[in-house]
C-alpha cells in the first residue's frame, strides 16, 4: 500500500512542481559551474546503491573537498543559488524521480553516501537497510538543523561520527520498527509542519517514545524534557 502512495505521491508531485522546475534548472545552467543535476550514489534498501538525484548546489568536486560528504553551514563548497535551493529544501526535490522509480519512499530513513553509512552502529545499519531511504523521514525531520549544528563544533567530523551518526542510527530505527500507513501519513505532515514552523517541537509532543537524544544534542534538537 505504502508503494502504492510512493508511486501516486510523486507522480503528482512531479506534474504540479514542473513550472517550479523549469527555472531552476534554466537558472542552474547558466550560472555556476553550469550543473543542474548532482548525482551521487547511496546506500539503498538491502544495501544496494543508488543513483541520488538533486539540484547542484556545490561544486562538482565538493565530496572530495573539505569535510567530504558532511557539509557545514555557509560551507565555501555551496553556490550562491544553492544556499537558497537548500534552506528550501527545494534542492531535494528531484529525489521524487528516484521514488517514482522505486530507489525510495517518501517516508524513510534518510539515504547515506557510504562513507556516512559506515559510520553507523551495526545493529542500525541491519535495521535500515530493511526498507527503501525516504525523500523525508523522522531522521530528516530532527536533524533539519544539521548544518547548524555542526557550525558550532570543533572536530566536526568527529563530533558527527560519534555523536550524531549512533543517534541518527537510533532514531531510524525507531521509525522503521512502528512503520505503518499511519506513521507514513504521520511523518508527511510533520515535514510540512517543520518546514513551516522549523522551531516547532512538535515530533517530540506527537512520538513521545522517541529515543532521547544524548544530552550533547538536547538544546540543539530542541528537546523539550
Amino acid at each position: 500500500m505504502i508503494r502504492l502512495f510512493d508511486i501516486l505521491f510523486s507522480a503528482l508531485a512531479l506534474f504540479f512542481l514542473m513550472p517550479i522546475f523549469l527555472p531552476i534548472i534554466l537558472i542552474l545552467r547558466l550560472t555556476g559551474e553550469g550543473e543542474v543535476f548532482f548525482f551521487q550514489e547511496r546506500v539503498g534498501k538491502d544495501k544496494e546503491l543508488f543513483r541520488l538525484y538533486k539540484f547542484a548546489t556545490m561544486l562538482k568536486n565538493s565530496a572530495n573537498i573539505g569535510t567530504g560528504t558532511v557539509t557545514m553551514k555557509n560551507d565555501p563548497r555551496i553556490l550562491p543559488l544553492g544556499r537558497f535551493l537548500r534552506k528550501s529544501k527545494i534542492n531535494e526535490l528531484p529525489q521524487l524521480l528516484n521514488i517514482f522509480f522505486g530507489d525510495m519512499s517518501v517516508v524513510g530513513p534518510r539515504p547515506q553516501a557510504q562513507s556516512c553509512f559506515d559510520v553507523f552502529p551495526e545493529s542500525s545499519q541491519n535495521t535500515i537497510i530493511k526498507i527503501r531511504p525516504g525523500l523525508s523521514g523522522i531522521g530528516p525531520i530532527i536533524f533539519r538543523a544539521e548544518e547548524d549544528i555542526l557550525e558550532g563544533h570543533i572536530g566536526t567530523l568527529d563530533f558527527y561520527n560519534n555523536i550524531i551518526a549512533p543517534y541518527k542510527g537510533e532514531v531510524e530505527s525507531w521509525y522503521i520498527n512502528k512503520q505503518s500507513l499511519k506513521m507514513y501519513f504521520s511523518v508527511i505532515f510533520l515535514t510540512v509542519f517543520v518546514i513551516l514552523f522549523p522551531k516547532s517541537q512538535l515530533v517530540w509532543k506527537i512520538f513521545r517514545d522517541l529515543p532521547a537524544p544524548p544530552n550533547q544534542l538536547k538544546s540543539e534538537l530542541n528537546y523539550p524534557f
